[in-house]
């Protein structure tokens, strides 16, 4: 099979698939290729370095990178057509320490082609209703929770007529109503920065991809604070963990408690019929300052109905049992 063909094959088995990434992969003297979705990391190939070096050589050709740097980290973009429709893949690259190199290709999927279904509506509900009174509203759970694809149907439900801009690093899902703008760092384009310009442009809704330092939190209240509708993530192992970490950003807690107008904690949890669905928990920050720790009542009972419902196993509810 030609290059071309194989590169073809790859990208769209990981469509079909509906897989979030691809990833090339040195081990020893060979390369793994593994496809990742929601539910699963699959090895999809095993070859010689040089036929996998060849394939990424393609990869990087369509995506406009530098076929002689194997070292140094190197981004790049490209669209892919399957059928009718049009993919954006984002293409990263770097060399380990033996200058072996790795890629990731992150496939970027249309808002109306990703289907998110919840144990609990009126979770969902209540998010919506909160955030009437704008301000800041926070997700957190781990990497894969779909925590970006809740945040992007809540918008698109409520945000009629109005004005919304994303900040992403990356971007992880196409809305061509939407303003998106994509972190660049080497360009000067921190989320910081880039939420800054933002303000000027005056939009009804902020979606900041993630809080990751300082300047980002500070920028992210001070939009929030300002009027705005500002939705975002934050890594946290809990939802009172989400109020720690501000302040370890250096947010005073005056400034969280008028600006955070909702914490949520989700995850997505397989079910018995093979599917997956999202566990989703929100909270005030009245609610999470009751106690000095987060006992995990509210998110236990979610569970505990869900194995009532027939919807998941009691050894599945133990798995999650923490968050």
């Amino acid at each position: 099979m030609e290059i071309n063909e194989q590169v073809a094959t790859l990208y769209n088995t990981a469509i079909n698939y509906h897989a979030s990434d691809i990833y090339f992969l040195p081990v020893n003297d060979q390369y793994v290729i593994k496809i990742r979705n929601s539910e699963s990391l699959m090895d999809w190939k095993i070859m010689s370095a040089v036929r996998a070096r060849r394939m990424m050589n393609y990869c990087k050709y369509m995506a406009d990178m530098a076929l002689s740097e194997l070292r140094r980290p190197q981004i790049g973009s490209m669209d892919w057509q399957v059928a009718d429709r049009q993919y954006s893949l984002r293409l990263s690259s770097v060399g380990d320490f033996s200058g072996a190199e790795s890629m990731v290709v992150r496939i970027i999927y249309d808002l109306e082609e990703i289907k998110t279904a919840f144990f609990d509506l009126e979770a969902l509900k209540k998010v919506r209703q909160m955030t009437s009174r704008r301000g800041l509203v926070i997700f957190s759970g781990p990497t894969g929770s779909g925590k970006t694809t809740t945040i992007y149907n809540l918008v698109n439900q409520t945000s009629a007529g109005k004005i919304v801009m994303t900040i992403e690093d990356p971007v992880e899902i196409k809305q061509p109503n939407y303003l998106q703008l994509q972190v660049n760092r080497e360009a000067g384009m921190a989320y910081s920065d880039l939420i800054k310009v933002g303000l000027r442009h005056r939009p009804d809704v902020f979606i900041v991809g993630e809080i990751r330092d300082e300047l980002t939190a500070k920028a992210a209240i001070r939009a929030a604070l300002s009027g705005h509708l500002v939705y975002s993530t934050i890594h946290a192992q809990s939802p009172r963990g989400v109020v720690d970490r501000l302040s370890q950003l250096g947010i005073d807690r005056p400034f969280i408690s008028q600006a955070l107008t909702a914490v949520c904690y989700q995850r997505l949890i397989p079910t018995i019929d093979g599917q997956q669905k999202v566990l989703l928990k929100t909270h005030t920050l009245q609610e999470l300052m009751k106690t000095n720790t987060y006992d995990w009542e509210d998110w236990q009972n979610g569970l505990e109905q869900a194995i009532v419902n027939q919807q998941i196993t009691r050894k599945t509810a133990e798995q999650f049992w923490y968050g």
